[in-house]
C-alpha cells in the first residue's frame, strides 16, 4: 500500500512539473470536476437501479401473493391458465419443500434456487433475486424473481408447504439504466470539458495581476528601472503589489544612499590622497633638485604624516559604518555608566587640557558595549575639537540619557538638521580635522540600540548632545 501511494504521488508530480500555473489551476479543476462527476454519476446510477429494482420487488410479491391465494383456494386450477395472456411476459411456478417444481410451460427452464426452498420449508417472509434464465431457443434473458410462501392440501387433505415464485424479465430495466449510464457518462465528459475551459479562462483572468507584477519583475530584473507597479485592486494581489512597490521604494532609497554614500567617500578619499601625492612628488623633485628650502622637508614629512592619519580615520569610519550595516550584534544587559568611564579615559588623553565635569549613575541596559563605547568617544572627540584650551565638557548620566555639553562656538541653526548626516561638514568644522562620519556613526549606533540622539546649543555655553538608551528596570529580563 505505501508503494502504490508514493507510485501515485510521483505520477501526479511528474504530471504537474512543467505546467504553467494556468495550467495547473485547469488541470486541478478538470480533475476534481471529473472526481466529482464520477462519484455523483456511480452514486446516482446505482441508487437508481436499487429504487427501480425496490419498485419491480414490491409489485412482483404483490402479484405472487395475489397468485398464491388464488392457487390455494382452487388448486386443481392449471398453472398455465392462471399465467393467462395477462402475464405472458412473466413465468409462474410452484415450489415444494423438496425442491420439485411445477412451472408455466412457456418454454422456459426454471432454477430453483436455496432461497426459494427455504421460503417453502419455513413458510415465512420473502425472497427476490435476479437469474439468468435460459430460453428454448437457447438464449438467456436476465429475469427478477421473487417467491412467497403457500400450503397446499393433498389428496388425503393434508397440508404441504409449497413457494409461488413469479419472475419477470429485466430487459426494460437494464435498457433504462444503460440508458441512464449513457447519459451520465455524456453529460460527465461534457461538464468536464466546459468546467476545464472555463477554469481556462478563469485562471487566466485571476492570474492577469500576477501575470503583469511578473512582467514589471522581469523588467526591473532587465531595464533595472525601479518604477512602481499599477495597483488594479485592493485584493491580496493588490496588496502584494502595494507590498512590492514599498520594496522597490525602499530599494531605489537604498541605492540613492548608496551612491551618495560612494560619491561623498570618493570625495573624501581624494582630498588626503591629492594632497598626499602632491607632497610626495614635491620630495621626489627636492631629492632630484634640490629645490626646497631648509626645513621644508620636514615640513611636508608631517603634513604627510597629519594626512595618513586622517586617511586611516576615515577608512576606519568607513569599514565600521559598513561592518555596522550588516552585522547584526549581540545585545548584552551592562552598565551604561562603566562604557562611559571608558570612553572619557581615551577623550581626556586626547585633551590633555580639557576638563570633564562628570556626573554618572549606574544605569543598566541592553546593547554592545564596544558600538556604545565608540559612539560617545565620537561625541566627547567632538566635544574637545570645538571646546577652547582650557575648556570645560560637562557629561552627565541619569537614567539612560547621556549629556554633553562643550564650551566651544555651538551649532549653527542651518546646521542642526543635517549634523547627523554622513560626510556633513559645518563651515566651522571645514578647517578642523575629522572625517564627517562620526557623528552620523553616533546615530547609527542609536537607532540600533532603539535610542535616539539629539543635537542642540545649551544656553550660555556651546553644543549639547544627548543620547538616550533604553534602560533595564529592575523586573525587566534581557531579550535574548
Amino acid at each position: 500500500m505505501p508503494t502504490l501511494w508514493f507510485r501515485l504521488r510521483r505520477g501526479i508530480e511528474r504530471l504537474f512539473t512543467g505546467q504553467s500555473l494556468q495550467g495547473r489551476l485547469a488541470l486541478l479543476t478538470g480533475t476534481s470536476v471529473a472526481l466529482a462527476v464520477l462519484f455523483a454519476g456511480t452514486t446516482s446510477f446505482f441508487i437508481t437501479r436499487w429504487s427501480l429494482l425496490d419498485q419491480l420487488d414490491h409489485e412482483l410479491l404483490a402479484s405472487a401473493r395475489a397468485a398464491a391465494t388464488i392457487i390455494a383456494t382452487n388448486p386443481r386450477n392449471d398453472l398455465e391458465d392462471l399465467a393467462g395472456p395477462a402475464i405472458t411476459d412473466q413465468w409462474l411456478a410452484v415450489v415444494s419443500a423438496a425442491g420439485e417444481t411445477v412451472s408455466v410451460p412457456n418454454g422456459a427452464r426454471l432454477f430453483t434456487g436455496p432461497q426459494e426452498i427455504a421460503v417453502a420449508r419455513l413458510q415465512t417472509g420473502s425472497s427476490a433475486r435476479s437469474i439468468d434464465v435460459i430460453q428454448a431457443d437457447g438464449a438467456s434473458i436476465e429475469y427478477r424473481v421473487v417467491s412467497v410462501p403457500m400450503t397446499l392440501l393433498d389428496n388425503n387433505d393434508k397440508p404441504t408447504r409449497h413457494a409461488v415464485m413469479l419472475g419477470r424479465p429485466l430487459t426494460a430495466l437494464n435498457s433504462t439504466l444503460k440508458s441512464l449510464w449513457v447519459v451520465i457518462v455524456f453529460a460527465g465528459l461534457v461538464g468536464v470539458l466546459v468546467t476545464t475551459l472555463a477554469a481556462l479562462w478563469v485562471a487566466q483572468a485571476a492570474l492577469a495581476p500576477v501575470r503583469r507584477l511578473s512582467m514589471a519583475v522581469r523588467s526591473v530584473t532587465q531595464t533595472d528601472q525601479l518604477n512602481p507597479i499599477r495597483i488594479y485592486g485592493r485584493d491580496d494581489l493588490g496588496e502584494l503589489t502595494k507590498s512590492f512597490n514599498s520594496m522597490l521604494k525602499s530599494l531605489q532609497s537604498s541605492r540613492e544612499q548608496q551612491r551618495q554614500f560612494i560619491a561623498d567617500a570618493g570625495h573624501e578619499l581624494r582630498t588626503p590622497l591629492t594632497s598626499m601625492r602632491t607632497n610626495i612628488e614635491l620630495l621626489v623633485a627636492d631629492d632630484k633638485a634640490g629645490m626646497l628650502p631648509e626645513g621644508a622637508r620636514s615640513e611636508i614629512l608631517d603634513d604627510v604624516s597629519a594626512q595618513l592619519g586622517e586617511f586611516s580615520a576615515l577608512v576606519g569610519d568607513l569599514v565600521a559604518l559598513t561592518r555596522d550595516d550588516h552585522l547584526q550584534r549581540k545585545l548584552e544587559p551592562l552598565d551604561l555608566s562603566e562604557v562611559v568611564e571608558s570612553a572619557l579615559s581615551r577623550a581626556r588623553r586626547r585633551g590633555p587640557g580639557i576638563t570633564f565635569d562628570v556626573e554618572l549613575d549606574h544605569t543598566q541596559c541592553l546593547g554592545d558595549a564596544q558600538n556604545l563605547e565608540r559612539a560617545i568617544t565620537n561625541l566627547l572627540d567632538n566635544a574637545v575639537k570645538f571646546s577652547p584650551p582650557e575648556g570645560t565638557v560637562t557629561v552627565t548620566l541619569n537614567s539612560g540619557v547621556i549629556t554633553i555639553v562643550d564650551e566651544g562656538p555651538g551649532i549653527a541653526e542651518d546646521d542642526l538638521e543635517h549634523i547627523f548626516d554622513r560626510f556633513y561638514r559645518s563651515d566651522r568644522a571645514r578647517n578642523t580635522p575629522g572625517t564627517g562620519l562620526g557623528l552620523s556613526i553616533v546615530a547609527h549606533t542609536a537607532e540600533a540600540h532603539g535610542g535616539t540622539v539629539r543635537a542642540g546649543n545649551q544656553p550660555g555655553s556651546g553644543a549639547k548632545f544627548t543620547l538616550r538608551v533604553p534602560n533595564l528596570t529592575p523586573d525587566a529580563e534581557p531579550s535574548p
